[in-house]
Protein backbone atom coordinates (compact mmCIF):
# COMPACT_ATOMS: atom_id res chain seq x y z
CA UNK A 1 0.00 0.00 0.00
CA UNK A 2 1.17 3.56 -0.78
CA UNK A 3 2.67 5.58 2.54
CA UNK A 4 -0.21 8.07 1.92
CA UNK A 5 -2.78 5.60 1.26
CA UNK A 6 -2.29 3.88 4.73
CA UNK A 7 -2.19 7.44 6.45
CA UNK A 8 -5.56 8.76 4.58
CA UNK A 9 -6.89 5.41 5.01
CA UNK A 10 -5.82 4.69 8.88
CA UNK A 11 -9.13 4.77 11.18
CA UNK A 12 -10.13 3.75 14.79
CA UNK A 13 -11.56 0.31 14.34
CA UNK A 14 -13.42 -0.62 17.20
CA UNK A 15 -15.14 -3.69 15.97
CA UNK A 16 -13.09 -6.59 14.54
CA UNK A 17 -13.62 -10.08 13.42
CA UNK A 18 -13.24 -12.24 16.59
CA UNK A 19 -12.26 -15.37 15.03
CA UNK A 20 -9.25 -14.45 12.90
CA UNK A 21 -5.81 -14.60 14.64
CA UNK A 22 -3.04 -12.52 13.04
CA UNK A 23 -0.09 -14.96 12.30
CA UNK A 24 2.78 -14.65 14.53
CA UNK A 25 5.15 -13.20 10.98
CA UNK A 26 2.67 -10.64 10.81
CA UNK A 27 2.66 -9.11 14.36
CA UNK A 28 6.66 -9.50 14.11
CA UNK A 29 6.98 -7.69 11.21
CA UNK A 30 4.57 -4.95 12.30
CA UNK A 31 6.66 -4.45 15.85
CA UNK A 32 10.07 -4.10 13.64
CA UNK A 33 8.95 -2.02 11.78
CA UNK A 34 8.10 -0.25 15.20
CA UNK A 35 11.63 -0.54 15.86
CA UNK A 36 12.66 1.75 13.42
CA UNK A 37 10.48 4.69 15.01
CA UNK A 38 13.20 7.13 16.41
CA UNK A 39 14.36 7.68 19.83
CA UNK A 40 16.32 10.61 21.35
CA UNK A 41 19.55 9.49 21.65
CA UNK A 42 18.66 6.39 19.99
CA UNK A 43 17.76 5.00 23.36
CA UNK A 44 14.94 3.11 21.65
CA UNK A 45 13.31 2.72 25.62
CA UNK A 46 9.47 1.84 24.50
CA UNK A 47 8.76 -1.74 25.07
CA UNK A 48 5.69 -3.12 23.67
CA UNK A 49 3.93 -5.67 25.70
CA UNK A 50 1.97 -8.05 23.75
CA UNK A 51 -1.00 -9.14 25.53
CA UNK A 52 -1.90 -12.74 24.59
CA UNK A 53 -3.07 -14.15 27.14
CA UNK A 54 -7.09 -14.19 26.93
CA UNK A 55 -7.44 -13.75 30.95
CA UNK A 56 -5.65 -10.29 30.96
CA UNK A 57 -6.78 -9.11 28.40
CA UNK A 58 -10.28 -9.42 30.21
CA UNK A 59 -8.96 -8.29 33.34
CA UNK A 60 -7.84 -5.10 31.05
CA UNK A 61 -11.29 -5.06 29.51
CA UNK A 62 -12.63 -4.71 32.72
CA UNK A 63 -10.89 -1.99 34.38
CA UNK A 64 -10.90 -0.57 30.20
CA UNK A 65 -14.47 1.47 30.17
CA UNK A 66 -15.61 -2.14 28.46
CA UNK A 67 -13.86 -1.46 24.90
CA UNK A 68 -14.89 -4.45 22.66
CA UNK A 69 -11.71 -3.76 20.60
CA UNK A 70 -9.90 -5.08 24.37
CA UNK A 71 -10.66 -8.44 23.92
CA UNK A 72 -12.21 -8.92 19.96
CA UNK A 73 -9.17 -7.93 18.32
CA UNK A 74 -6.56 -10.75 16.96
CA UNK A 75 -3.72 -8.33 19.06
CA UNK A 76 -3.68 -6.33 21.79
CA UNK A 77 -0.79 -4.21 22.68
CA UNK A 78 0.44 -1.72 25.82
CA UNK A 79 2.67 0.99 25.07
CA UNK A 80 5.28 1.35 28.00
CA UNK A 81 8.90 2.88 27.95
CA UNK A 82 11.69 2.25 30.35
CA UNK A 83 12.57 6.00 31.49
CA UNK A 84 16.06 4.94 32.60
CA UNK A 85 16.86 3.29 29.84
CA UNK A 86 19.51 6.07 29.00
CA UNK A 87 21.50 4.72 32.39
CA UNK A 88 21.00 0.90 31.14
CA UNK A 89 24.49 0.61 29.26
CA UNK A 90 23.82 3.42 27.12
CA UNK A 91 27.64 2.80 24.85
CA UNK A 92 25.11 -0.59 23.39
CA UNK A 93 22.85 1.84 21.13
CA UNK A 94 25.66 3.48 19.41
CA UNK A 95 28.06 0.53 19.57
CA UNK A 96 27.77 0.49 15.20
CA UNK A 97 28.67 3.90 15.26
CA UNK A 98 31.87 5.88 14.42
CA UNK A 99 34.18 6.37 17.59
CA UNK A 100 34.22 9.86 18.08
CA UNK A 101 30.77 9.92 17.37
CA UNK A 102 29.50 7.30 20.29
CA UNK A 103 31.95 8.97 22.38
CA UNK A 104 30.00 12.63 22.20
CA UNK A 105 26.35 11.10 22.65
CA UNK A 106 26.87 8.71 25.42
CA UNK A 107 28.96 11.30 27.01
CA UNK A 108 26.04 13.12 26.88
CA UNK A 109 23.39 11.36 27.27
CA UNK A 110 23.72 11.24 31.20
CA UNK A 111 24.17 15.58 31.75
CA UNK A 112 20.90 15.54 29.59
CA UNK A 113 18.83 12.93 31.50
CA UNK A 114 20.27 13.65 35.03
CA UNK A 115 17.68 15.30 37.71
CA UNK A 116 15.39 16.19 34.89
CA UNK A 117 12.75 13.41 35.88
CA UNK A 118 10.15 15.53 33.64
CA UNK A 119 12.29 15.29 30.60
CA UNK A 120 12.54 11.09 30.94
CA UNK A 121 9.20 10.76 31.30
CA UNK A 122 8.55 13.46 27.59
CA UNK A 123 11.14 11.98 26.20
CA UNK A 124 9.40 8.60 27.28
CA UNK A 125 6.05 9.41 26.07
CA UNK A 126 7.47 11.33 22.81
CA UNK A 127 9.10 7.78 21.94
CA UNK A 128 6.13 5.94 22.18
CA UNK A 129 4.11 8.17 20.31
CA UNK A 130 5.74 8.01 17.45
CA UNK A 131 6.47 3.95 17.55
CA UNK A 132 2.52 3.67 18.01
CA UNK A 133 1.62 5.64 14.79
CA UNK A 134 4.54 3.49 13.07
CA UNK A 135 2.71 0.53 14.43
CA UNK A 136 -0.59 1.61 13.28
CA UNK A 137 0.65 2.74 9.90
CA UNK A 138 2.02 -0.37 9.23
CA UNK A 139 -0.36 -2.46 10.26
CA UNK A 140 -3.13 -0.05 7.77
CA UNK A 141 -0.59 -1.40 4.94
CA UNK A 142 -0.49 -4.64 5.73
CA UNK A 143 -4.47 -4.70 5.69
CA UNK A 144 -4.93 -4.82 9.28
CA UNK A 145 -7.08 -1.93 11.18
CA UNK A 146 -6.00 -0.65 14.74
CA UNK A 147 -7.27 1.30 17.23
CA UNK A 148 -5.42 3.83 19.46
CA UNK A 149 -6.58 3.91 23.11
CA UNK A 150 -6.25 5.63 26.40
CA UNK A 151 -9.31 5.64 28.06
CA UNK A 152 -8.26 2.76 30.70
CA UNK A 153 -7.47 2.44 34.53
CA UNK A 154 -3.57 2.94 33.84
CA UNK A 155 -2.04 2.12 37.50
CA UNK A 156 -4.62 -0.72 37.42
CA UNK A 157 -3.17 -2.18 34.03
CA UNK A 158 0.23 -1.19 34.98
CA UNK A 159 -0.21 -3.56 38.11
CA UNK A 160 -1.97 -6.22 35.44
CA UNK A 161 1.06 -6.56 33.36
CA UNK A 162 3.38 -5.54 36.38
CA UNK A 163 4.79 -2.73 35.03
CA UNK A 164 8.38 -2.03 37.00
CA UNK A 165 9.12 1.34 39.10
CA UNK A 166 11.23 2.62 35.89
CA UNK A 167 8.65 2.20 32.89
CA UNK A 168 5.91 4.38 32.15
CA UNK A 169 2.37 3.40 30.68
CA UNK A 170 1.49 4.95 27.87
CA UNK A 171 -2.11 4.14 25.56
CA UNK A 172 -2.89 0.78 23.81
CA UNK A 173 -2.95 -0.16 20.17
CA UNK A 174 -5.55 -2.98 19.23
CA UNK A 175 -5.21 -4.47 15.67
CA UNK A 176 -7.05 -6.83 14.00
CA UNK A 177 -9.21 -7.20 10.89
CA UNK A 178 -12.18 -4.58 10.73
CA UNK A 179 -15.51 -5.88 10.32
CA UNK A 180 -17.66 -2.42 9.59
CA UNK A 181 -16.82 0.84 8.09
CA UNK A 182 -15.20 3.49 9.79
CA UNK A 183 -17.19 6.06 10.55
CA UNK A 184 -16.39 9.41 8.16
CA UNK A 185 -14.46 11.99 9.80
CA UNK A 186 -15.70 13.53 12.29
CA UNK A 187 -14.52 16.95 11.71
CA UNK A 188 -10.90 18.82 10.31
CA UNK A 189 -9.53 21.44 11.74
CA UNK A 190 -8.12 23.64 7.72
CA UNK A 191 -4.79 23.89 7.14
CA UNK A 192 -4.91 27.52 7.67
CA UNK A 193 -5.51 27.53 11.50
CA UNK A 194 -3.28 24.30 12.18
CA UNK A 195 0.08 25.61 10.10
CA UNK A 196 1.68 28.39 11.37
CA UNK A 197 4.19 30.23 9.20
CA UNK A 198 7.53 31.57 11.72
CA UNK A 199 5.50 32.02 14.47
CA UNK A 200 2.78 32.51 16.12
Amino acid sequence: MDTFDAIYGRRSMKAYDQDFVMPDEDLRKILEAAMQAPTSFNIQHWRFVVASDPELRTKIREVGNDQAQMTEASVLIIMTADTKAWQKDPSRYWQNAPTEVADLLVNWMGPFHEGREWLQRDEAQRSIGMAMMTIMLSAKAMGYESCPMIGFEIEKVAELINLPEDHVMGPMISIGKGIKEAWPKPGQLSFDEVVVNNGF
